[in-house]
């Protein structure tokens, strides 16, 4: 038995951010019935290219493998009925929408209580429920902007840079997680369910940590540093060698004197300017050209081999695909597949969590809809006449999507 295969969540989500916060949750078993509007084709991620064909896309299934779907329609008065039949089997409704949104369509915990007294409504926002930005939309790339984190990103003569991946969505993702697996302990141990306020951009400002706590309590300012060096530590950063790029971090003192010894370089180590973190820190600007120097006389392969052998903590500065072959990828079996009918065997990462025995089966991610006899029958038990009247609509839309293609 998976361990969340008890938890039941309604995630009326879309896109990365929400999508990518549950998706770890369904690879742990729980089930998590994505509630998609009709009206609108459902989750937009369904459409985004390069590889999309219909509604389906590569996109969509890396955030989506093991959920199910169903079509609902939170505005007509029948679709708000089956919602609420949902509601009270289910432990969760999550939903990544603006921040007025949730009270806005009634997926509140006091819309929803009187259904499921026990019901946790998480809602992950761009800014949250409250505050001035409540209502404004939030994405990724403008809160990297707006939390700082642009700023001290990139080279010192370059623009303003944000991340190569959208961290703050799926940093979000991963925090909405946490708060659900929260609130589904405290609701069931003290039988009553709560909001979940997560936003986006609580989630940025949050993740600026050390630099915060300086500026807040000092007179430091984050600033971009050159190889993406560390802002305190000497040496932690990127050198470049003779035919590529590396990273070597001496985070602690024994670092430095063995990276000393691999540089065939003692002296470095002993000089008083160099001898302490708060010494190479004040000289770096001696420093660190001298070992820009030494790096550049050899090739990637030959540090790494020196530098993993000693003891001193490196790395490549890998491409994406070179890191998806990387030998410890394989064998940690980060890369898993699964099944589709559109794009055949579909080879994608999986989730970092591991709780007990490793997951082993991955379900692709569901077509629009795919579910909504199961819902229908076995979850909520309703007769035939009335799945057949609920199923009738939606087989009516596939065959006018279908005549106008």
């Amino acid at each position: 038995m998976k361990p969340l295969e008890d938890i039941r969540i309604l995630a009326v989500e879309q896109y990365g951010a929400g999508p990518f916060g549950s998706v770890h949750l369904a690879d742990l078993g729980a089930e998590v019935i994505k509630v998609e509007d009709p009206s609108n084709g459902g989750d937009v991620g369904r459409y985004v290219p390069p590889y999309q064909e219909g509604e389906d896309s590569l996109f969509f299934e890396v955030f989506n493998r093991n959920k199910r779907s169903i079509n609902i329609d939170l505005s007509t008065p029948e679709g708000r009925q089956v919602f609420e039949d949902l509601v009270r089997v289910s432990d969760v409704v999550y939903s990544n929408l603006r921040g007025d949104v949730p009270a806005k369509i009634g997926i509140t915990y006091d819309d929803l209580k009187h259904l499921n007294p026990k019901i946790v409504c998480c809602a992950l926002t761009g800014f949250g429920m409250t505050g001035p930005r409540a209502k404004e939309p939030g994405y990724d790339y403008v809160l990297q902007g707006m939390a700082g984190w642009m700023d001290i990103t990139g080279e010192p003569s370059g623009p303003p840079t944000k991340s190569g991946l959208s961290l703050v969505d799926y940093s979000g993702g991963l925090v909405a997680a946490i708060s659900i697996l929260a609130g589904v302990h405290a609701a069931r141990r003290d039988g009553v369910g709560m909001d979940c306020d997560v936003s986006l951009f609580d989630t940025a400002i949050s993740m600026l940590t050390y630099p915060a706590i300086w500026n807040l309590n000092g007179d430091f300012e984050p600033v971009r540093t050159h190889n993406s060096a560390h802002p305190s530590l000497v040496p932690f950063q990127a050198f470049q060698t003779s035919d590529s790029w590396i990273v070597v971090a001496c985070p602690k003192e024994k670092f430095w004197q063995r990276l000393g010894d691999v540089m065939e370089r003692p002296d470095l180590v002993t000089d008083e300017r160099y001898a302490t973190f708060a010494d190479r820190r004040r000289n770096a600007g001696e420093l660190i050209p001298i070992l820009e120097e030494i790096f550049a006389s050899r090739t990637e392969e030959e540090w790494l081999r020196l530098l993993r052998a000693a003891g001193v903590p490196c790395g490549p500065v890998n491409t994406v695909s070179q890191a998806l072959a990387d030998d410890h990828t394989i064998a940690r079996g980060m890369v898993v597949e699964t099944e589709h009918p559109v794009f055949g065997t579909v080879r994608q990462v999986r989730s970092p969590v591991r709780v007990g025995a490793p997951v082993t089966d991955y379900r692709r991610a569901p077509q629009r809809n795919e579910d909504a006899e199961y819902i229908y029958s076995e979850m909520l038990g309703y007769d035939v006449e009335r799945i057949e009247r609920l199923t009738a609509g939606s087989k009516e839309e596939v065959a006018s999507e279908g005549m106008s293609k």
